[in-house]
């Protein structure tokens, strides 16, 4: 299991075997059920999470009681609600497992204890800031500017995955459109 986390740390950064297994101290493994919920709405986002297997989504809940899904976080990829990461503010997003995990975590206070003691820390999380930084900004364009087939399109194009392993709703949230719209368009291709 920690295989795929010290492969993927690896290929963001080279460091020493002693400062991996430095890192690797403040990753603590954790199992979750289907459907449990990592954050709520209003909690603090103090963990950053990293599927080993699996699936978490991070989204919404609006006004009218429906969920908006901003991410999937599938094997090999990191996942928080950034904002209350950093900021330590309340979230305003939820995290949940989709699927029973395996994933590790590293809390707020040790992932930036890292940033202290190891060097190339910093170069990882710039990358991993980066990389969220252009998953959100898609995100947000394909919103502004491209119709519902388009967006599924692309979805079907850059990650599959989302459309082969989770239901109809759950993508359909994450286009953030009707789960009617979406299988008009399922029909169409």
């Amino acid at each position: 299991m920690e295989e795929l986390l010290v492969s993927y740390i690896k290929s963001k950064i080279s460091v020493t075997d002693e400062e991996m297994e430095v890192i690797l101290s403040y990753f603590k493994p954790i199992k979750l059920k289907k459907n449990e919920l990592l954050l709520t709405n209003g909690q603090s986002s103090q963990r950053t999470f990293f599927v080993v297997s699996g699936c978490l989504r991070i989204f919404f809940i609006n006004e009218e009681g429906q969920d908006s899904t901003r991410y999937f976080a599938f094997e090999n990829q990191f996942a928080t609600a950034l904002v209350s990461f950093i900021t330590s503010e309340p979230s305003e997003e939820f995290i949940q497992a989709v699927e029973d995990s395996e994933v590790y975590y590293i809390t707020h206070k040790n992932f930036y204890h890292l940033l202290e003691i190891i060097p190339q820390w910093e170069k990882f999380y710039r990358i991993y800031l980066e990389i969220a930084y252009v998953t959100n900004t898609k995100r947000l364009m394909s919103f502004l500017v491209q119709d519902a087939l388009e967006k599924y399109r692309q979805l079907l194009d850059e990650n599959p995955i989302i459309v082969r392993r989770l239901s109809n709703k759950m993508v359909a949230s994450y286009l953030n459109i009707s789960q009617e719209t979406l299988s008009r368009l399922k029909s169409k291709l």
